[in-house]
C-alpha cells in the first residue's frame, strides 16, 4: 500500500524552527548548553538546576567553600550535617536528587566538631583543623535471602570526619579534588545496642571521644540507625502517635509488686502485647521478618564493603557486642579491630525469655555495694544519703534499712507530687524502681538519685516529680502539634528480640510458666527483674503474625577469625554480667580476649586508664597477650572529677541535679532503656 502524502519516515520538525536560520538555532543552541555547564558549577541551585545536574551526571553535587557534596562515587552520598539531612522517603523516584536539594552550602550552618590538630589555623577559616558531622545514607536489600525482592532498607548513617574539611582557595586544582578533606586511614564502626538505640544519635555524642579515646583522633567514627530504628526507613513504629503509646504503658507496665493480681495483670500485659503486634502486623506487613541480629549483621558488612576498608574496625556496646559476635562468626574473614564491650552472650538470645532472665546478675549488687556502699564512702558532702539522721551516725545496714523502708512503702500508697509543667503527678512504686535501675546504668546519675530519694525520704516529692515526669513519657507537649512528631520505633527492640529467639518453644503450661518466670525474675533481683521480663513477654505473639524470620545465626561462635576480637566485661554491669563476658571468651578461645572492668555501670562508662590503654593499644594492632586480664577504674562514684585539696576532698559548689538527671535519660535513651511510669 503506498504511503500516504501527509506521512514520512521521520517526524517533521517543530515548524517553528522551519523558519528560524540554522545560524540562529545554533547560537540558541550554544548559549543553553553554557547555560547549563555554568548551572551545573553554580554555587546556588534551585531545583530546575538540580534536574539538568541528576539528568546529565545521575547524581547531584553541589559547590560550597570546600567543595562539591555529595559525590557521585559516594555509595553513603555524605554531605555536612544540618538538622534537614534526614535520608528520602523510600518511595522517591529521584533519592538522590531530593537528597542534594537539602545540602546548605552556608558552612556556618553545617555540624563542626572541634579542633583536632594544633596546626596553625588558617586566615580567615574559623573551621580550619575542626572535625566535621557528615550525614548520609546507605540503600541495602531488606531481604538478603530472596533476590528477587526488590524493595531495600535505607540506613541513615552519620560520620564524624577528624580530618575536617580543606578550603578551596588552599586547593590548587579544585576540578581535580572535588571534596577537600578525606576519610581516615581506618573508621571505627559504633553502634550502642537496645535492640534499638540509635547509632547517629549514639555518634553525636560520643564520636568525638571515641575517636580520642581509642586512636588519638586519627580515626574517623561511623554510627548507623539499624534497619528499623530513628532514621532509618521503613523505621517501625507500631503506634500512629507517642501519647498512645504512653497511654497504655501506663496501664499494662505497673510491676509485679503494686498488683493486687499478678495473674490478672499479666492478662493484661499479654492482652497489650497481642494488640500491639497486631498493630505491627498491620501497620508494616512481613516487615518484622527482616529486622534480626542475622540481618543487621549482614548491614554491618555492607557498611565495611561501602567504607572501602577490608576489615572492619568497631566499637560496639551492649546489644552491639550481640551483633558484633554475630557478624564476626558469619564474617570471619572481615574482622579487624573490634571492641565488644559490656559483652552479651547470643546463645542466650535463642532462648525462651533468655534476652531478660539471663541479664539479672548484677542490678542488686550495683545497688548494694555501689550506690549504697560508695554513697558512705564518699561522705555527707557528696552524697546526700550519707548525710546523719538525727545523732545515730549513718551504717551501711541502716542506710540500707531506710532505704527498703522507703521504697516498700510505695508499693501501698504513692507519695502525691506536683510540677508547674506537668501539674498532679504521682511518684509510685514502679517509677521509683525503674529510676533506680536505670541509675545503675550510668554512675554518674548517683549523686541526683541520692539527693532525690533523701528530700522524698522527708516527704518532699519536687525533685523526684520532676525527675520522673522527664522520664517517662514518650510524648512531649511542648512541641507544636500539628505536625506531630514522627512517633519513636521503640517497637523494634521487641521485634529483634523476639525474632532472634522464634523457635524457642512455650511450655505447655501457657500463660502461667510466664507468671511463674515473673514471680522468679523479681525475686532474683527486685530492681531489674520487672523491666527484663517486660522485655520478653511479647514473644509469646510473634509466630503468630512471623512464624518464619527470613534469617536467624544458630552458628557456634568459635570461627577462627582474621583478627581475634577484645571483649570488656564489667564487674557491677546492671544489664550485661561479667559471666557473659567470660562464657564468651570461654568459647571463641583464641579469637577472643577479655578485659575485667573493675567499675560500676553499663560497659566501661566509668574510665580506667588501664582498660583504656589496651582497647587503644589493640585498635592499633597490639593484641593482649593473656586471656584476660583484670582493670580498675580511676575513680570512684560520687567522687568523679573531685580532686584532693589540703584538708580533704572538695566536688563542685553548684551540683545542678535535674540537669545532671536530664544527662542521665538521654545516656539512656542510647540503649533503648525506657523509665517506665
Amino acid at each position: 500500500m503506498e504511503k500516504s502524502s501527509t506521512t514520512t519516515d521521520q517526524p517533521l520538525a517543530d515548524s517553528r524552527f522551519k523558519r528560524w536560520p540554522a545560524k540562529v538555532v545554533c547560537t540558541v543552541l550554544l548559549l543553553v548548553l553554557l547555560s547549563l555547564y555554568r548551572d551545573l558549577r553554580s554555587v546556588s541551585y534551585d531545583g530546575f538546576h538540580l534536574q539538568y545536574c541528576a539528568a546529565l551526571t545521575g547524581s547531584c553535587a553541589r559547590k560550597t567553600p570546600y567543595g562539591r557534596f555529595p559525590l557521585p562515587d559516594d555509595p553513603f552520598h555524605f554531605m555536612p550535617c544540618t538538622n534537614a539531612t534526614l535520608p528520602p522517603p523510600l518511595d522517591d523516584p529521584t533519592p538522590q536528587r531530593t537528597w542534594a536539594r537539602l545540602l546548605d552550602p552556608d558552612a556556618r550552618h553545617w555540624s563542626w566538631g572541634n579542633r583536632t590538630s594544633e596546626d596553625i589555623l588558617r586566615a580567615g577559616d574559623p573551621y580550619a583543623q575542626r572535625g566535621i558531622y557528615l550525614c548520609g545514607y546507605l540503600d541495602v536489600p531488606l531481604d538478603y535471602t530472596n533476590g528477587s525482592d526488590s524493595r531495600i532498607a535505607r540506613l541513615a548513617v552519620t560520620k564524624y570526619q577528624v580530618s575536617g574539611l580543606v578550603h578551596a582557595d588552599e586547593i590548587i586544582n579544585i576540578e581535580a579534588t572535588p571534596c577537600p578533606g578525606s576519610k581516615s586511614e581506618r573508621t571505627i564502626v559504633i553502634e550502642p545496642g537496645g535492640p534499638g538505640g540509635s547509632g547517629t544519635s549514639y555518634t553525636w555524642r560520643v564520636a568525638e571521644e571515641v575517636s580520642q579515646r581509642l586512636s588519638d583522633r586519627r580515626f574517623d567514627v561511623l554510627g548507623w540507625d539499624p534497619r528499623g530504628v530513628n532514621a532509618s526507613l521503613p523505621a517501625i513504629a507500631c503506634f500512629p502517635y507517642n501519647a498512645d503509646r504512653d497511654r497504655w504503658s501506663l496501664l499494662t507496665g505497673q510491676y509485679r509488686e503494686v498488683t493486687g493480681s499478678p495473674e490478672s495483670q499479666l492478662e493484661l500485659a499479654d492482652a497489650m502485647n497481642e494488640a500491639r503486634f497486631r498493630a505491627c502486623w498491620e501497620r508494616h506487613g512481613d516487615l518484622p521478618r527482616f529486622v534480626s541480629t542475622a540481618f543487621v549483621a549482614r548491614d554491618l558488612e555492607e557498611i565495611r564493603k561501602a567504607l572501602g576498608e577490608d576489615e572492619l574496625t568497631g566499637y560496639l556496646v551492649s546489644y552491639g557486642t550481640g551483633i558484633g559476635q554475630t557478624y564476626a562468626n558469619m564474617f570471619p574473614g572481615s574482622v579487624g579491630r573490634m571492641v565488644l564491650d559490656g559483652t552479651e552472650y547470643v546463645r542466650d538470645h535463642r532462648l525462651l525469655g533468655g534476652f531478660g532472665w539471663t541479664a539479672l546478675d548484677n542490678a542488686t549488687d550495683a545497688w548494694h555495694d555501689g550506690f549504697l556502699g560508695e554513697c558512705l564512702h564518699a561522705g555527707p558532702e557528696h552524697c546526700a544519703l550519707a548525710q546523719t539522721k538525727g545523732d545515730e551516725p549513718v551504717t551501711p545496714e541502716a542506710l540500707e534499712h531506710r532505704m527498703d523502708s522507703l521504697i516498700t512503702s510505695l508499693i501501698a500508697r504513692p507519695i502525691p507530687g506536683y510540677t508547674a509543667s506537668s501539674g498532679p503527678s504521682l511518684i509510685t512504686y514502679s517509677s521509683v524502681i525503674s529510676a533506680i535501675y536505670g541509675a545503675m546504668y550510668n554512675a554518674q546519675s548517683w549523686p541526683a538519685l541520692a539527693q532525690m530519694l533523701y528530700e522524698l525520704e522527708d516527704g518532699n516529692s519536687t525533685l523526684a516529680t520532676e525527675f520522673l515526669e522527664r522520664a517517662q513519657w514518650e510524648y512531649d507537649p511542648t512541641l507544636p502539634s500539628p505536625p506531630s512528631p514522627k512517633p519513636a520505633s521503640d517497637e523494634l527492640g521487641s521485634l529483634v528480640i523476639c525474632a532472634d529467639s522464634y523457635d524457642a518453644l512455650e511450655p505447655p503450661e501457657g500463660l502461667a510458666w510466664w507468671e511463674s518466670l515473673w514471680a522468679n525474675m523479681t525475686a532474683q533481683a527486685w530492681i531489674s527483674g520487672n523491666s527484663r521480663f517486660f522485655d520478653v513477654l511479647p514473644c509469646r505473639h510473634f509466630s503468630t503474625y512471623w512464624p518464619n524470620p527470613a534469617e536467624v545465626y544458630r552458628g557456634d561462635l568459635n570461627k577462627t577469625l582474621k583478627n581475634p576480637v577484645l571483649l570488656i566485661a564489667e564487674t557491677y554491669d546492671p544489664a550485661t554480667p561479667l559471666r557473659n563476658g567470660r562464657r564468651l571468651a570461654n568459647e571463641m578461645g583464641a579469637n577472643a580476649r577479655l578485659i575485667v572492668h573493675h567499675g560500676y555501670g553499663h560497659a566501661s562508662r566509668d574510665r580506667s586508664t588501664c582498660t583504656d590503654t589496651i582497647a587503644k593499644a589493640y585498635i592499633n594492632g597490639k593484641v593482649p597477650g593473656e586471656p584476660e586480664t583484670a582493670c580498675y577504674a580511676d575513680e570512684k562514684p560520687y567522687l568523679y572529677g573531685v580532686t584532693a585539696v589540703e584538708g580533704g576532698s572538695a566536688g563542685p559548689d553548684v551540683r545542678d541535679l535535674v540537669a545532671m538527671w536530664r544527662e542521665h535519660i538521654l545516656e539512656l535513651s542510647q540503649w533503648n532503656l525506657r523509665l517506665v511510669s
